[in-house]
């Protein structure tokens, strides 16, 4: 399980306060299971069903109003993984980028793809139209190794 460091949890706070809020405890349950689930790419909905085991009172309004602020702090970004649903993951202070994904369309399974592969396809992209690239999002469709399995057998 992914943790937010010490450090993390500060420049959280900081951002909160600066925009006039602060961490609440609804907040922090919020961010902590998107930190436990990491890798999972949640929908508000899914959030709020886990938020709610820890948080009974929290109400769902409260869970799609603090996906928007913490995407506005920049603490969590918005996926479209092209099924009609709103899915979020943490934003790690090292990504220069989104990181890319792997779509099972069999079974829809998503797997990150860790390593920015594009470095040199983005310098020349930049290079050759005079556009600053700030991030990219990098979609791959195919079959999952399960999935595959599954049909040669």
């Amino acid at each position: 399980m992914s943790k937010l460091s010490p450090g993390e949890v500060e420049r959280l706070k900081n951002s909160l306060k600066e925009k006039g809020y602060k961490l609440t405890p609804q907040r922090r349950a919020i961010v902590d299971i998107i930190i436990r689930n990491e890798g999972s790419h949640l929908t508000t909905e899914e959030l709020y069903d886990l938020v709610k085991k820890d948080c009974p009172e929290i109400g769902l309004a409260t869970v799609y109003r603090t996906i928007q602020l913490l995407e506005d702090l920049g603490v969590i970004c918005k996926l479209d993984l092209d099924d009609g649903c709103g899915r979020y993951e943490l934003v790690h202070q090292e990504e220069n980028h989104q990181h890319h994904h792997l779509i099972c369309k069999n079974c829809g399974k998503v797997l990150e793809v860790q390593a920015d592969l594009l470095e040199g396809l983005e310098n020349e992209i930049e290079s050759k139209y005079d556009f600053k690239i700030t991030n990219h999002s990098l979609k791959f469709y195919g079959i999952c190794s399960e999935c595959k399995n599954i049909k040669n057998k």
